[in-house]
């Protein structure tokens, strides 16, 4: 169960550091690294975030 929770932990600092991005410099981190916002790596990442914050 520790490892599900550094799991959750780091999916939702990721979460966290990218809106705060879109915020500050309306810069979008996920989409720089994956690509468009359509595609599969960043729609995988945005759903995994989700899935953290449940």
């Amino acid at each position: 169960m520790i490892v599900i929770n550094y799991i959750a932990f780091i999916l939702l600092a990721i979460g966290g550091l990218n809106w705060g991005l879109i915020g500050l410099f309306n810069f979008n981190l996920v989409t720089a690294i994956f690509g468009s916002e359509r595609s599969i790596g960043t729609r995988i990442i945005y759903i995994l975030v989700f899935i953290a914050m449940l």
